[in-house]
C-alpha cells in the first residue's frame, strides 16, 4: 500500500515538473521577443545596423523616442486613439447593457424574434462594399464618429450582459418598483452597479479592439488629422519598407534608424494596454464565468 502511495506521489511530482518546464518554455518563447523589441527600440542606428544582439544592446540611445515624441502628428494620433477608445468603450458598453437589460425580461413581446435576429448578425454580415456604401450614405466618411457609431452594438456582448442580468434576483426589481422606481432608475441604480464584472469584461474586449483597430481608418478615413496611433504605426512600417527598397546597396544606418523609430512606436502603442489589462483581469475572469450561465 505504501509503495502504491509512493508511486502516485512520484508520478504527481513528475507531472508537476513537466508542467513547470512547459510553462517556463512558453514564458521564454513569449518574453524573449518582447524583450528584444524593447531593447532594440532603445538601441542606436549603428547597433541596429550591426545587429547580432538579443538580450542587451551594445549601444543604447534615446534618439528613437526623441524622434517619436518630437513629431506632432504622433501626439495628435495619440489623442485620437485615446478619444475613440474612451468614448467608444463607454458608449458600446452602455448601449449593449440597455439592449441586454430589455432582452433579459421574459415578458418582453417579440423577445425570441429579437434574439434570433441578433444571433443571425453574429454569423452573417453585409460585406465590405455594402458596409462602405452604408457608411458613405450616413455621411461618416472622414468623420471621427465612424469610430464610434458602427461599433456601438455587438450581440455577443449583449448575450453576456443578458445572461448576467438574468442572475439578478427578481426580488430586487420588485422591491424597487414597490418604492416607486421606474425602469430607468432600476437599470441605472441596481443592474448597472451589480453588473460591473460583466461590463468590465466587455470594456476590456472592446477597448483592446478599439485601440488596435486601424482597418476602420484604412477604409473610411483619408484625413491624416483623424489617424490613430495604429494607423501612424502602419504608415511608419510602409515608409520603412519603401526606404529599405530605395536604399539597397546604400547606407544601412538610414534604414535601421527608421526601424528604430518603428520599434519605439510599437512600444509606445502597446504600453497602455499592458498597463490597463492587469487592472481589469480579475473582472474579466469573473465576468466571463457569470455571464456564461445559461437559463
Amino acid at each position: 500500500m505504501n509503495g502504491k502511495v509512493a508511486k502516485e506521489d512520484l508520478d504527481s511530482r513528475v507531472f508537476d515538473t513537466v508542467n513547470v518546464m512547459l510553462l517556463l518554455l512558453c514564458t521564454i518563447v513569449i518574453v524573449v521577443p518582447l524583450w528584444n523589441v524593447i531593447i532594440s527600440s532603445f538601441s542606436s542606428g549603428r547597433a541596429l545596423a550591426e545587429g547580432g544582439f538579443i538580450f542587451w544592446s551594445p549601444e543604447f540611445s534615446l534618439e528613437n523616442y526623441r524622434a517619436v515624441f518630437n513629431d506632432s502628428s504622433i501626439w495628435q494620433a495619440f489623442f485620437i486613439s485615446v478619444s475613440k477608445t474612451t468614448i467608444g468603450v463607454a458608449t458600446h458598453v452602455f448601449f449593449c447593457a440597455m439592449v441586454g437589460y430589455g432582452l433579459s425580461k421574459k415578458y418582453l413581446r417579440g423577445r425570441k424574434l429579437y434574439v434570433t435576429m441578433g444571433v443571425i448578425t453574429m454569423f452573417f454580415s453585409g460585406g465590405m462594399i455594402p458596409t462602405y456604401l452604408l457608411i458613405k450614405s450616413l455621411g461618416l466618411l472622414n468623420s471621427f464618429w465612424v469610430y464610434i457609431i458602427p461599433a456601438l452594438f455587438s450581440f455577443y456582448d449583449v448575450i453576456i450582459l443578458m445572461n448576467f442580468f438574468r442572475n439578478v434576483p427578481d426580488s430586487l426589481e420588485e422591491s424597487a418598483k414597490m418604492d416607486g422606481a421606474g425602469d430607468w432608475h432600476i437599470f441605472l441604480k441596481i443592474f448597472i452597479p451589480l453588473s460591473m464584472p460583466a461590463m468590465a469584461t466587455i470594456a476590456l474586449f472592446n477597448g483592446v479592439g478599439q485601440w488596435n483597430d486601424f482597418m476602420t481608418t484604412k477604409l473610411y478615413i483619408t484625413d491624416q488629422s483623424l489617424y490613430p496611433l495604429q494607423m501612424m504605426l502602419y504608415e511608419i512600417i510602409v515608409q520603412s519598407q519603401t526606404q529599405s527598397m530605395q536604399n539597397i546597396g546604400g547606407s544601412a544606418v538610414i534604414e535601421t534608424t527608421t526601424k528604430g523609430v518603428q520599434l519605439a512606436t510599437i512600444v509606445i502603442t502597446t504600453l497602455p494596454i499592458v498597463l490597463i489589462y492587469p487592472l481589469l483581469q480579475r473582472y474579466f475572469i469573473s465576468g466571463m464565468m457569470l455571464g456564461a450561465v445559461k437559463e
